[in-house]
């Protein structure tokens, strides 16, 4: 009797030991964190500044891995096939979640249905930004200058059907110009014609453009939102220029596949909070152009409904019909 109690509690105690052994791995598993664009534009430079500060706050490893194409779609779609324990995640800002699934027919995910929010992290500021070559100098002198080019020019975008290519058509009915957008694989290879003096004008986020600007590379001329950006503080609005009605910013968030544990979401947009607390996270964040602002799970979603919402209008105005 004696040795069969005692079998049964090594047999027990084996059971446990593996177990935990095997929470221990999961737990120790890296956190994958899926970026839509190519390495060298902002979203990915934002990613792998949050990834290295995330990994000692969480005590995980937690790596970026680029997932170009489609304007984020490859990404999202990469997510939505993903195992829903929080080993992998997305990070994107208001294109991919709120913007594609309203351009694109079949774009093999539904945010509301397939993805979870997590935590935001950031708002940030579109703007348009002129190659070195253009003689112009301003936004009034970029438009005098393409009215000498028979009214017509391209301007880069990072992504076709975005916010940035219903803004290039607004300015152009705005001013009465032929303004033709010219879409990129992301923002780094727009980057790289705009430094090429490949083509004369790009729209992009102010992360895209900060430092080039900042360096005398290209000239940021106008950006969006309600007031000036304290980075950029002679760079006159859009709004101040004459077009109304784009005062809502876009935003940054990271995303889960449906189904993730709740406990491990809240844990994750917690350690986000710290990390987004430390003076070093904040500055660096802060130079690339965004304005740092923690927004829970339910934040987070309550800001990608309402932007979805705005853009709508705009789109359905615009006549846009879905590819």
């Amino acid at each position: 009797m004696l040795n069969r109690r005692s079998t049964l509690r090594s047999v027990l105690a084996a059971g446990v030991l593996t177990l935990c052994s095997g929470l221990a791995a999961a737990q120790a598993k890296p956190i994958k964190i899926l970026v839509g664009f190519p390495p060298g534009g902002g979203t990915d430079a934002v990613a792998r500044i949050l990834a290295d500060k995330l990994k000692d706050a969480l005590g995980t490893p937690v790596i970026v891995e680029n997932k170009p194409g489609a304007g984020g779609q490859l990404a999202a779609q990469a997510l939505k096939a993903g195992p829903a324990d929080g080993t992998v995640l997305f990070l994107s800002h208001d294109h991919t979640i709120s913007i594609l699934p309203q351009v694109v027919k079949s774009p093999g995910f539904d945010p509301e249905k397939d993805f979870v929010p997590v935590v935001g992290f950031a708002s940030f500021v579109n703007a348009m930004a002129l190659s070195s070559n253009t003689p112009a100098k301003s936004f009034n002198e970029y438009l005098a200058w393409v009215k000498t080019q028979g009214n017509k020019s391209a301007v880069g975008i990072p992504a076709p059907a975005s916010t940035l290519e219903f803004l290039v058509k607004l300015v152009g009915d705005k001013y009465k110009l032929d303004l033709v957008s010219a879409p990129y694989r992301g923002s780094a290879p727009m980057m790289a014609d705009m430094l090429g003096n490949q083509i004369a004008a790009g729209m992009g986020s102010i992360p895209d453009f900060i430092e080039n600007h900042k360096a005398g590379k290209l000239r940021v001329v106008a950006v969006l939102g309600g007031q000036r950006q304290a980075v950029l503080p002679d760079v006159p609005t859009f709004s101040e220029l004459g077009l109304t009605g784009l005062e809502d910013v876009p935003y940054y968030g990271i995303f889960a596949p449906s189904g993730t544990p709740s406990a491990f979401i809240e844990s994750f947009s917690q350690a986000m909070a710290k990390v987004l607390q430390q003076p070093d996270v904040r500055e660096h964040l802060t130079k690339l152009g965004l304005t740092v602002q923690h927004m829970s799970p339910a934040q987070l979603g309550q800001r990608e409904r309402a932007y979805t919402k705005t853009w709508a209008g705009i789109i359905q105005k615009s006549g846009f019909q879905p590819q």
